[in-house]
């Protein structure tokens, strides 16, 4: 028995647009994991450095302070500091440093600021260095991204986006590696 040969293109265009919607399905997939990726990552780059994934936890309303971190990565072959930062969200931004001592937990200004050595990288993050956004003028929500000011010795000034995660987050979620780190 033979088919008739409309029968014959039918099926075969049939065979054809299913090739053409997994490979359309296939191609969002792989822009919808790119794009996935940027919103999870993101970072900037001034000269030698790189300052990966800026983040802050989600404040509870009435709150009036918040805290940032990130990751500051210098390639350079000369050490850079970070000076100050400033946020409008907050009237102020202040670089502390937590510590325990006898059981009490203790949040100290650090003058100076903090050193990215050559090669090397400087971590703001939950119970270390990092920075305290005083007196906020507006809630932290979890999803927003917050503008900010990084103020850096050598690098000058840098604008980022501050990733609000959620109140509980800890800084091994949300460490990124540049590669070859």
């Amino acid at each position: 028995m033979t088919q008739r040969p409309h029968l014959r293109r039918s099926r075969l265009a049939g065979r054809f647009y299913g090739e053409e919607i997994l490979a359309a399905t296939l191609f969002a997939l792989c822009l919808l994991l790119v794009s996935a990726q940027q919103l999870l990552a993101h970072e900037y780059k001034v000269g030698d450095l790189l300052i990966d994934h800026p983040w802050a936890r989600a404040t509870p309303l009435g709150s009036d302070m918040g805290a940032g971190y990130v990751a500051i990565h210098n390639s350079g072959a000369t050490p850079d500091r970070l000076i100050s930062a400033f946020a409008p969200f907050a009237r102020r931004v202040e670089l502390q440093e937590m510590t325990m001592k006898d059981g009490l937990m203790r949040m100290m200004p650090i003058k100076g600021g903090l050193e990215i050595p050559a090669g090397g990288t400087l971590v703001l993050e939950p119970s270390s260095h990092h920075l305290v956004f005083v007196d906020l003028k507006e809630q932290l929500k979890e999803g927003e991204m917050m503008d900010a000011t990084l103020t850096f010795e050598k690098a000058g000034k840098v604008k980022i986006q501050y990733k609000i995660e959620a109140i509980g987050a800890t800084a091994i979620d949300k460490m990124h590696h540049p590669l070859g780190q």
